[in-house]
């Protein structure tokens, strides 16, 4: 299996389909490359080098005990593209790994990078603090980690049959499959990894990452994200990209990589090709 080594030697495993300009896909919580393999196939299919790789402590990347943080995320993807010596990028971060890509750019720049595209991110900031009025409660990401602790399995079957993929809603259906895919992929993470990335995720603010962004931005957010909800992250963050388009998925949930996968797919071929995507500006969606 393919692997590349970062300089404080965790191996991150990595899948590198088809051939083309290059689209690097980051994953979201606890999950791995695995969640992005509907859309990966498709790209791959359709004149792109798709790669997606597995974020250290999860899927078959090193169980590292430290590092898990968003820092360490960036870095990590930089040694992968380094190393491949990819050029001309378009970085894809879904949920966390919208965080990872973010902060990649923040730290390392877009020398490498053509486009950004953010799928249900958790840039800008999700914390409640005082200068983010509009985040998220502490104590909901203190009950992640109570959970986690307690009986992550559980936790992890709660997410995926409740709020992660809508399961909750009246009249939604997401299939067995579905579900228990998202759990195999959090049990393959690693304890400590998984509980760490809890605040990396939730605490980390990347308002000042996403400023350093200078290139064409799409953001996709489904406006019943009960995960990351969508004014604290696709809404916020469409506004402070300079030119970035929103694209909204009416009544989607958090993992829309399952629950809108052939939408979503052709929505990032279409961005990766630069036609229309229908999307608005972020001005015309009142989030200026």
């Amino acid at each position: 299996m393919p692997f590349i080594s970062t300089p404080d030697g965790v191996e991150i495993f990595y899948k590198d389909w088809g051939s083309g300009q290059p689209v690097v896909m980051a994953h979201g919580w606890p999950l791995n490359s695995d969640s992005w393999e509907a859309q990966q196939l498709y790209l791959a299919d359709n004149g792109f080098r798709a790669i997606a790789h597995d974020r250290r402590g999860h899927g078959r990347s090193t169980q590292v005990w430290d590092g898990n943080d968003m820092d360490h995320y960036a870095d990590d993807l930089a040694a992968l593209i380094e190393a491949l010596d990819l050029r001309d990028v378009i970085l894809v971060g879904f949920s966390t790994g919208g965080g990872e890509v973010t902060r990649y750019i923040g730290r390392h720049g877009t020398d490498r990078v053509a486009k950004l595209v953010l799928v249900s991110a958790v840039p800008p900031f999700m914390l409640l603090t005082e200068d983010n009025p509009g985040g998220v409660p502490i104590e909901v990401f203190d009950g992640i980690r109570a959970g986690s602790l307690a009986d992550r399995s559980q936790l992890y079957r709660d997410l995926a049959d409740g709020p992660f993929f809508g399961h909750n809603r009246d009249g939604v259906s997401i299939s067995e499959g579905i579900r228990a895919a998202f759990w195999r992929q959090g049990l393959q993470s690693g304890h400590k990894n998984a509980y760490d990335s809890i605040a990396a995720f939730s605490a980390t603010d990347m308002r000042e990452d996403l400023d350093r962004v200078d290139v064409p931005t799409l953001v996709i957010h489904g406006d019943d994200d009960q995960v990351v909800p969508f004014t604290v992250g696709g809404q916020a963050s469409a506004a402070r990209v300079a030119g970035a388009r929103l694209k909204v998925y009416p009544g989607a949930p958090h993992g829309i990589t399952d629950t809108h996968k052939d939408e979503l797919s052709a929505d990032l071929l279409a961005f990766a090709r630069g036609e229309d995507v229908g999307v608005v500006a972020n001005t015309e969606a009142g989030v200026a």
